[in-house]
């Protein structure tokens, strides 16, 4: 995914069977249960978020949605860094489930209860739940790292992960910006220019050259793009784009 990503485990609470977790049921009620039955029974992934980000003066980035084209569904956000990763989550092709805090970790500590909301909940190809919070900072401070080790080992004794998904590779992030534009099924190739695609670029091949050779670019270019989104092609998004750059079939 081109991003820094800290898998986080730790020193969590002593008894997880004493984590709680709050969340939004059916028809909008807020439930409670203990963490270790919730985990194993509740599909968090589909949950609505348990309560909206808010809009504060001076946030360079305000709250809003993205549609995701994993889910089909739109995914609240409210950060700048929250809206990159979800983009990115969202071409990642492990990721098959994606939320915006759906839940709430409750959990005693000596100076009191203990509270977090993840900003986002995974459910991946395998099977695996993860929760993740995004920032924007290289490093993570004192405090973060404290709580990202207590809540990867809560996440961790009910089988789950927990990351912390960090600074991106700016080459790859405008790259990935400029295709998720055509993330939307419409720009889906039938199958005839589908097959076209694939056997202009079966090996490595110049970009604006495939494209000529498969057909009006005004046509072909959007396939290609949602294409290369979906990793239905492949290009080196580590470098900049550009007419020349070597696109290629995903091999078999």
């Amino acid at each position: 995914m081109r991003s820094a990503e800290w898998d986080a485990a730790g020193a969590g609470p002593a008894d997880v069977g004493a984590v709680d977790v709050r969340f939004l049921a059916a028809g909008g009620t807020t439930e409670c249960s203990t963490w270790s039955a919730a985990a194993a029974e509740v599909a968090f992934e589909r949950c609505p978020p348990l309560r909206p980000f808010s809009a504060r003066k001076g946030k360079r980035t305000a709250p809003g949605w993205w549609w995701s084209a994993t889910t089909g569904r739109l995914v609240h956000y409210g950060s700048g860094a929250m809206r990159l990763h979800l983009m990115l989550l969202d071409r990642d092709p492990r990721v098959q489930g994606l939320a915006s805090r759906p839940l709430e970790l409750r959990w005693p500590a000596p100076d009191g209860v203990r509270t977090h909301v993840p900003q986002v909940m995974l459910r991946l190809a395998d099977g695996q739940g993860v929760l993740a919070d995004c920032t924007a900072a290289a490093e993570l401070s004192r405090r973060q790292r404290s709580l990202a080790a207590v809540v990867g080992e809560v996440c961790a004794a009910v089988g789950r992960r927990y990351w912390v998904l960090g600074p991106v590779d700016p080459v790859y992030r405008r790259n990935v910006t400029w295709l998720s534009g055509y993330r939307h099924p419409r720009y889906r190739a039938g199958q005839q220019l589908a097959a076209a695609l694939r056997e202009s670029f079966a090996d490595r091949t110049p970009l604006w050259e495939g494209t000529r050779r498969t057909g009006d670019p005004m046509v072909v270019l959007p396939a290609l793009f949602h294409a290369l989104w979906a990793g239905q092609l492949s290009a080196d998004l580590g470098v900049p784009m550009h007419e020349r750059m070597p696109v290629w079939a995903r091999a078999a």
